[in-house]
């Protein structure tokens, strides 16, 4: 990825560039009722898609769909297109091919 067709974009530490799925108005239910944007909902996690990961990000790769908290985001255009940077740590799940089933997730 580049900011401008001259510089590339290297990610530092454990930062983890992700895109949204879809958009962050209106939404369907598992029953196809259309839920406005404006419906008040508990806090609510977000999954997006890892299109780009730091060199000390331990658990995630590029590809990978993250479950994050939306309300802790820093967003950034690249090419006209927005994106969301988080942190590592600020990653509630990965969801992934390569993810074992049995393990519990949780670093020792």
């Amino acid at each position: 990825m580049t900011a401008d067709k001259n510089l590339p974009i290297r990610l530092l530490h454990d930062r983890v560039l992700v895109q949204l799925e879809g958009s962050e108005g209106e939404r369907r239910s598992s029953a196809g009722i259309v839920i406005p944007a404006t419906a008040a909902v508990g806090k609510r996690l977000a999954w997006a898609t890892a299109v780009g990961v730091g060199p000390n990000v331990r658990s995630i790769v590029s590809g990978d769909r993250v479950l994050f908290d939306p309300d802790d985001r820093s967003e950034v255009e690249l090419h006209g297109r927005g994106y969301v940077l988080l942190r590592e740590r600020d990653v509630h799940a990965v969801a992934a091919e390569r993810v074992e089933t049995d393990g519990t997730g949780l670093y020792l």
